[in-house]
């Protein structure tokens, strides 16, 4: 509306007074449309700093993630972050940050797992002494049938 006041020869303070908004939106909404017409009216996203790793290092920082590592040559036995950060500086020579590692495996599509923790004392056979069974007295009665009343 603000747009049309203007181009119907109307005031700036005027299409300002008829958008709700100040001089300087109408100023900034001006020169959008000139330049791009009524697409440059439409907010997009600001671009952002680009990725410290580009998509062939991300494919094969997946492809050694679903390779699992290997011992004898990383030295360990599963993946964690930091061991993630300190592959790519080693093969690609940049330096990410654990919480970058992270969101990028996460924007890969992988998910943290961790295993249930146990106890290093717990016996194989002491979890299912623990385990409370219903006494079969507790099980489910048989339907009844409904009582039709005669009237």
């Amino acid at each position: 509306m603000a747009l049309a006041e203007i181009y119907d020869a109307g005031s700036r303070t005027k299409a300002a007074c008829v958008g709700g908004v100040g001089l300087q939106t109408i100023r900034d909404w001006v020169l959008r449309f000139n330049a791009h017409g009524p697409e440059g009216l439409a907010d997009h996203p600001a671009p952002g700093h680009p990725g410290k790793l580009n998509t062939a290092q991300r494919e094969a920082l997946a492809a050694m993630v679903e390779s699992g590592p290997i011992p004898a040559i990383h030295g360990i036995v599963r993946w964690r972050l930091k061991d993630l950060a300190m592959w790519v500086w080693e093969e690609f020579r940049v330096s990410v940050s654990e919480t970058t590692v992270s969101r990028i495996l996460r924007a890969l599509g992988y998910r943290k797992l961790s295993a249930r923790p146990r106890h290093h004392a717990q016996a194989a056979g002491a979890v299912d002494s623990f385990k409370k069974l219903s006494p079969s007295a507790w099980t489910r009665s048989p339907a009844r049938r409904a009582s039709i009343a005669t009237g």
